[in-house]
């Protein structure tokens, strides 16, 4: 049974996604799909045009979903679905009083982003970015004993900042590595932690004690700009920062104050503040400071289960029926 023309219900989506949630979309039967079909953003005009009269609307973390767009779409929005397990692109009070759902994609990318947050840091640690230029510009004359020294994991005291199902991941990943202590801070003390001999601890402590401090936490107004000149005065001079979650949780401007004076020994960041951050950004002229483009769930199979699971979850707020992964407003 297919649904008449008149039936069928407006779903708007900001953006190229992979075809694994296309095509469930496309062969629900129900949804008339409106698409900007590009790999780059939606301009603001063209998401304010394009929502109206949508029932759903399908958008990635770089739209940002305010009273504006939701006001633009009108009465009908009754689900938005995002592609991402961030939400603070949505103004979820807004949301909250229209009464809209919301799916969003956790527990899916978790894996992608724990291993990544773990390459990263032993990136930024055993200074590999460093190693492959002085191999290509001819710096590597013969062994030397100190030459591109660095600090290693074994036996190290680590401090994971936000220790949800991303942080324990990256926990437990970074555990076999040696890791002496396991430092986490947040709300409340976790259950879970036990598993990775996690010792909760007031951020302070985390900050001082810690010879790697690994951010995981979600951004939230307690957590913007978390990261800032007294957090990265406490840190030890041989301790590595490590940011996965948010740009935002991090003042880049006190970042790479200490990063330059020597008050911290390096930085890895997979998150910025704007993305993409300028090529001409002094944190970018720093040896110590590692900067990747946001990749953190960048694997074909991650992205893949995304786009399902987006698709899914904007399915069922459509017909009405139980999210497989529903954000509770």
């Amino acid at each position: 049974y297919r649904m008449s023309a008149q039936q069928m219900l407006k779903v708007y989506v900001t953006r190229r996604i992979p075809q694994e949630g296309m095509k469930l979309l496309q062969k629900a039967g129900i949804c008339n799909l409106s698409v900007w079909d590009s790999d780059e953003p939606v301009p603001r005009a063209e998401l304010l045009k394009g929502v109206a009269g949508a029932h759903g609307l399908l958008c990635l973390l770089s739209d940002k979903i305010d009273a504006e767009v939701l006001d633009a779409a009108g009465p009908n929005l009754k689900v938005i679905s995002t592609l991402s397990v961030g939400f603070d692109h949505l103004a979820i009070d807004e949301i909250k009083k229209r009464g809209i759902r919301v799916g969003y994609t956790p527990d899916v990318l978790t894996d992608a982003t724990a291993e990544l947050t773990v390459a990263l840091l032993l990136t930024t640690c055993r200074r590999l970015p460093e190693g492959v230029e002085e191999v290509k510009n001819g710096g590597w004359s013969t062994w030397k004993p100190l030459w591109l020294c660095s600090y290693g994991l074994s036996g190290s005291t680590v401090g994971v900042i936000g220790l949800g199902r991303i942080g324990l991941a990256i926990a437990r990943r970074l555990k076999p590595f040696g890791v002496k202590r396991l430092l986490y801070t947040g709300r409340q003390p976790k259950p879970q932690a036990q598993e990775v001999d996690g010792e909760y601890v007031p951020l302070d402590t985390l900050v001082r004690e810690s010879d790697f401090v690994v951010v995981s936490c979600s951004l939230t107004p307690d957590t913007q700009g978390l990261c800032d000149k007294t957090f990265f005065s406490k840190m030890k001079k041989t301790s590595v920062f490590i940011n996965t979650s948010r740009g935002a949780v991090v003042n880049q401007e006190d970042l790479f104050g200490a990063l330059s004076s020597g008050q911290i020994a390096a930085a890895g960041l997979d998150v910025t503040t704007p993305e993409p951050l300028p090529t001409d950004h002094p944190l970018l002229s720093l040896k110590n400071c590692v900067v990747l483009p946001h990749i953190g769930s960048a694997t074909y199979s991650t992205r893949g289960v995304m786009s399902e699971l987006t698709a899914n979850n904007l399915l069922a707020g459509l017909t009405g029926s139980e999210m497989p992964s529903e954000l509770k407003l």
